[in-house]
């Protein structure tokens, strides 16, 4: 989702960035100055067993400095693309650029069975060239790098950049996105779209309502509690996927405990929840939603599309998601729904402001290790990392890519998006990322049960608690595990 994750069901969606970038992550908010930020990028083999001799000499041309890979012309390329929230309109274009300008043409696969399609074709040593593995189907990024299936990516990072060879790929990414790609050290992932998670509600609800954005969760239960009596939902959420309800706990947790909260997490500390103060307040918060009735009816019952499409429909105040909600849900929007994001509001005490975001790169891009076409992949990414081809993403996707200025100011995005654009720039340095979504996939689903009977009321906060820190525990025990680490 985003990710990864129930995100990426919808596209992406996800995961996230990382709290590594933290503190860089948003000198892309002078990136994302005008209206525009984005991209991402690629490599070779070493990571996961396979190297350029695993691709067939059919496909490799001669190297030059605009073909530094040698990918060669009347060659194919096999691109297998997540069709959510996103679509996948841009990825046609971006093919029918490359065979224009290369002479490659492409086998293209748009589809949300990515798992369902595509593990028959891993196991069988014969995977696409390049996929966005990302949605509810997604195959896990973790389990692909531990089974030394990906290809690391350093030597398109590395590679000179289509729009100013003199530099490397790497050196025109909004810096902190490229973490969410990371397995042991390795960058074996490349997330493509520039993401923020939060809430999101409706600007003709709340000013026909007369609700401000609430800043504090006082404020915010204020007016799911208005709501309610009004006959309208407070909080959905897509309760059939309890990935996008973690994103309103750990954001919970994250702001009131800070950036130690959140690594304490990433870190598989042995008391990141059980014995964690801020962990406890931010369950408790969310609970506090459930207990009192503020939950939109049936929501935890219902898929991403069907409680968004609800919250389309005005049922609801607000909902969870991350920033591919608007293109996701363009036909069941209304013309003057007015669609905004909102940071997680703070509970007394917090340590980082409401204006502090999870912001990062969603959207998972790999290279199999065994693709036949390496020499083909690597220079596709390397030119998704093009001002181009970052455009061309946006006008189609209405999304901003990890590309540092990528998008064409010429580009005109819907309210939702624009609205996010402004939420980064009013964060500045503040913003965060969980990283155990992509490290430990394992981890993350033992967390997502937990809550999914919390919010059903089936268990209570300290439950909660205890369930997340076992996985946390679980996982600490494998000896893998103490190849990741967050300073």
């Amino acid at each position: 989702m985003g990710s990864t994750s129930a995100e990426n069901d919808s596209t992406t969606g996800d995961n996230g960035s990382t709290g590594v970038g933290r503190r860089d992550l948003i000198k892309r908010s002078a990136a994302l100055g005008l209206v525009a930020v984005p991209s991402m990028g690629i490599l070779s083999a070493c990571a996961s067993g396979g190297d350029d001799e695993s691709s067939d000499d059919s496909t490799k041309g001669a190297t030059s400095k605009d073909n530094p890979f040698g990918a060669a012309k009347d060659s194919k390329l096999d691109v297998v693309i997540f069709k959510g929230g996103y679509g996948d309109d841009y990825a046609k274009a971006w093919e029918a650029d490359f065979q224009k300008k290369l002479g490659i043409s492409s086998t293209h696969t748009g589809t949300q069975e990515i798992t369902g399609k595509l593990q028959p074709r891993f196991n069988a040593g014969n995977p696409p060239d390049i996929v966005d593995d990302s949605g509810a189907q997604q195959i896990k990024v973790d389990v692909l790098y531990k089974n030394g299936q990906l290809l690391d990516l350093a030597e398109v990072l590395d590679a000179p950049a289509i729009d100013d060879p003199s530099k490397k790929v790497r050196d025109l990414i909004i810096p902190g996105t490229l973490d969410a790609g990371l397995q042991e050290g390795k960058i074996v992932a490349l997330n493509y779209i520039y993401t923020v998670w939060g809430l999101w509600y409706s600007g003709k609800l709340f000013k026909e309502k007369g609700w401000e954005e609430p800043k504090t969760w006082d404020d915010f239960l204020a007016i799911c509690q208005d709501a309610k009596k009004q006959g309208i939902g407070g909080l959905a959420h897509q309760g059939k996927y309890p990935y996008y309800i973690n994103v309103a706990i750990m954001d919970m947790i994250a702001k009131t405990g800070g950036l130690d909260a959140m690594k304490a997490i990433d870190n598989l500390d042995p008391k990141a929840f059980v014995g964690s103060d801020a962990a406890k307040a931010g369950v408790e918060a969310i609970y506090e939603v459930v207990e009192k009735g503020l939950l939109m009816p049936g929501t935890n019952g219902l898929t991403h599309t069907e409680s968004q499409t609800r919250w389309n429909q005005y049922k609801a105040a607000f909902i969870t998601s991350g920033s591919w909600l608007e293109n996701e849900q363009l036909k069941q929007t209304p013309d003057d729904f007015d669609m905004k994001f909102l940071p997680m509001p703070v509970l007394a005490g917090s340590k980082l402001p409401f204006e502090a975001i999870r912001a990062g790169s969603g959207e998972p891009f790999i290279i199999p290790a065994k693709a036949k076409n390496l020499a083909g992949a690597k220079e596709f990414m390397r030119r998704m990392l093009s001002k181009e081809w970052s455009t061309m993403f946006a006008k189609e996707a209405n999304s901003l890519t990890i590309l540092k200025d990528g998008v064409d100011p010429s580009v005109q995005l819907r309210p939702g998006t624009q609205s996010t654009v402004e939420a980064s720039k009013a964060a500045g340095d503040n913003t965060f990322r969980f990283l155990y979504t992509e490290w430990y996939s394992e981890m993350g689903a033992a967390i997502e049960a937990a809550s999914n009977e919390l919010m059903a009321k089936r268990i209570q906060p300290a439950e909660w608690l205890k369930r997340a820190q076992a996985a946390v525990d679980k996982q600490a025990k494998d000896p893998a595990s103490k190849k990741n680490h967050r300073d």
